[in-house]
């Protein structure tokens, strides 16, 4: 793993925060003389088959991503009937990484259980565009920080990651600007939320203007969810991300899993 792979993932661990999403979270009749449970929150816990950490993010509209500790990403909406959960998902190293052979993207399938605020478990069936099989049982918790209220105007404020050295500013209504004097990139976007009883946020944007690694981003429309922890000092956010761009019949496809300290 590299240096800036660790940096990122140590900093994410602090938050503990990863992404699941639920197509039917909220607790509803499901039909069989059961109560459906909720996927909704953020999950952390560990995967058996590789030892690695997973932390989940999930929002209340079904939008989920699970962030392995080596910086891979499973995105995808999750389903919940009864307490039974499905998911198919994408799968995304961190940018600027590849799968062991080299490629950039997979597809798969989730399946296991939850339990409102209580605990998730899943098995992973998982291949890259590679053809290279991954699998993974994990087993997560609910943590007390999805409970937070959110709003834009929590977010609001001057960030820095210590990874790329990109400072972030995020305004009271929810706009994101972001700048990188090392590769010249800057960033524009949104972040919004809609579930004010949960601390997930969604959030989008684009980058311009960057050079070297970083250059195949231009232009590209990235997507995912986001969570706060004010009760860490500085203050943390975590974002993340995932997009693709084609050229020339060959799409690229990249993800990305950014940790934020506040500066002001």
């Amino acid at each position: 793993m590299s240096l800036t792979f660790r940096r990122r993932l140590a900093a994410a661990a602090v938050l503990t925060v990863t992404v699941l999403a639920a197509g039917c979270n909220s607790g509803s009749d499901s039909g069989s003389g059961g109560t459906t449970q909720s996927a909704t929150g953020i999950w952390s816990g560990t995967d058996s088959t590789s030892g690695l950490s997973v932390t989940a993010l999930i929002n209340s509209a079904g939008n989920a991503t699970f962030i392995r500790s080596d910086g891979v990403q499973f995105t995808g909406a999750v389903q919940v009937s009864g307490s039974t959960l499905a998911a198919s998902v994408d799968g995304y190293p961190d940018f600027s990484a590849t799968f062991s052979d080299g490629s950039d993207y997979g597809i798969g399938t989730l399946s296991g259980t939850v339990s409102t605020g209580g605990t998730l478990t899943a098995t992973l069936t998982f291949t890259t565009n590679g053809n290279t099989s991954i699998t993974g049982n994990w087993s997560l918790t609910y943590e007390s920080l999805s409970d937070t209220p959110s709003s834009v105007g929590a977010m609001s404020g001057d960030y820095s990651d210590s990874v790329t050295g990109t400072t972030y500013s995020f305004s009271t209504s929810g706009a994101i600007s972001g700048t990188n004097t090392s590769n010249g990139c800057s960033l524009s976007g949104s972040v919004s939320t809609a579930d004010t009883t949960h601390n997930l946020y969604e959030v989008a944007y684009e980058y311009s203007g960057c050079t070297g690694t970083y250059q195949s981003l231009n232009g590209v429309r990235l997507t995912g969810l986001a969570t706060i922890n004010s009760t860490l000092s500085p203050v943390q956010i975590l974002l993340v991300v995932t997009g693709s761009s084609t050229s020339s019949s060959t799409t690229r496809y990249y993800g990305l899993v950014t940790s934020l300290a506040a500066t002001s």
